[in-house]
């Protein structure tokens, strides 16, 4: 097996649908050895912040010498970046080893007669073997989406179950209410673990707490209120949150604060559990975090942000961000979004802040909107919209369109982003 049959393979586990159940995942890794056994994590879900929260804590815990898993989704740049170990992606080589025994595995349980995992469910399995034999300390594992039925929660050896912002997405798979919603990523919480939150709204905290009544389990809450003294900045912020002050990072956007917040509550609660985190690991580990696709400023003159604001919550977010810094500013959009996401109430919070907006069809994704699609639901928010024919189109457009002092700002569907960074990187060597 090649690495792109590897890649293929994976791919084609999604042919494979069925009621929503775990039971084939546990399966699969109960005949690989049940790998997940051998490790411990730090769970997160949320609607956002579930990457900034992942990174700030794995990067702490690699400054205080621990071997650190990362488990994430959606990617920007590569198809390895979802399964790291002390931030280096898997290699292909292992990547194409792991992809082998999960096929064999597979085959023999369809002759059985049982169910086939999905693409993430294979996936999912392939990365607990990986940091298994890599011999993490702890792994920091994300939440595809939801939590009670997530493939990542078939694990048990939880030490913390982090919920970040809970808000309205994903209607229809998780529920059609803010508890429900709620219920569902509370489902990440298991006996012996300690659940760690960011204050959520009432209906959502109250079903996380009914949760963790259930298990056994304390609660902390951060509160991103009490992140104060905030010094803003494109390229780097500072904080003062309960003991801790003077809390640099490099990762910039108003919600880094309320993540930075509930990432320190996170690491307080590891050190409690034994963990051994130096307060110089925890200073190191927030100015080296790398977090891209969160308000991340990747050229400059003219100044090109990029953003995965793609549902309510985040546009909310964003346009509370562009208040604080980028006001004066003027703005062009890039914009790409997913068919099924709420794209109107995104447009409706983010376009009062626009010059111009250019729309674009996120590449490679079934489920994406259609670029002239798009720039119609914009037209009802602002008039001066136009749609671009791929993503060196769009970032074309919006350069000609933008002078040095103003700022470009793509955001929407992560999913395109990588592609847009690649096309504004390839400009920018051009241009030299």
């Amino acid at each position: 097996m090649t690495y792109e049959e590897a890649k293929r393979f994976l791919e084609e586990c999604n042919q494979y649908t069925r009621e929503l159940t775990l039971e084939p995942l546990k399966e699969m890794l109960r005949r690989l050895g049940n790998p997940q056994d051998q490790l411990s994590f730090v769970h997160i879900a949320g609607t956002n912040g579930k990457g900034s929260v992942l990174a700030y804590v794995s990067t702490v815990l690699k400054e205080a010498g621990y071997q650190v898993g990362r488990y994430i989704s959606p990617t920007i740049f590569k198809y390895r970046e979802r399964i790291q170990v002390n931030e280096t992606y898997i290699s292909r080589a292992d990547l194409t080893r792991l992809a082998e025994r999960i096929q064999k595995v597979g085959q023999q349980m369809l002759l059985e007669g049982c169910w086939h995992p999905t693409m993430f469910e294979a996936e999912t399995a392939l990365a607990f073997l990986y940091f298994a034999e890599q011999g993490c300390d702890l792994v920091v594992l994300e939440c595809g989406m939801g939590g009670r039925m997530d493939a990542t929660n078939v694990i048990q050896n939880t030490a913390a179950a982090v919920l970040a912002s809970i808000s309205m997405d994903h209607m229809g798979f998780l529920g059609d209410t803010l508890r429900e919603i709620a219920e569902n990523k509370a489902g990440i919480i298991k006996p012996g673990c300690t659940v760690v939150t960011v204050k959520q709204a009432p209906e959502a905290e109250r079903a996380v707490r009914e949760r963790a009544a259930a298990c056994g389990c304390p609660v902390v809450i951060a509160d991103p209120e009490q992140a104060v003294n905030r010094e803003r900045g494109l390229f780097v912020q500072k904080f003062d949150y309960k003991g801790w002050s003077q809390i640099e990072t490099s990762l910039s956007g108003e919600y880094q604060f309320a993540n930075g917040a509930l990432a320190l509550e996170v690491i307080d609660v590891l050190r409690n559990k034994g963990y051994e985190i130096s307060e110089q690991a925890v200073r190191n580990g927030f100015r080296k975090t790398v977090w891209i696709g969160r308000f991340s400023v990747v050229s400059e003159e003219p100044c090109v942000i990029v953003d995965g604001a793609h549902n309510r919550d985040a546009a909310g977010k964003l346009s509370e961000t562009i208040e604080k810094y980028l006001k004066g500013k003027r703005l062009i959009y890039i914009l790409g979004v997913l068919a099924d996401k709420e794209y109107d109430l995104v447009i409706e919070k983010t376009a009062p802040y626009a010059s111009e907006i250019i729309t674009v069809m996120t590449p490679d994704n079934v489920r994406a909107l259609p670029a002239e699609e798009l720039a119609k639901a914009v037209s009802r928010f602002h008039p001066r919209v136009q749609a671009a024919g791929s993503i060196k189109d769009a970032v074309d457009r919006a350069y000609g369109l933008a002078g040095k002092e103003d700022v470009i700002l793509a955001f929407g569907s992560l999913s395109y982003l990588g592609a847009l960074i690649r096309e504004v990187q390839e400009r920018r060597q051009r241009e030299k």
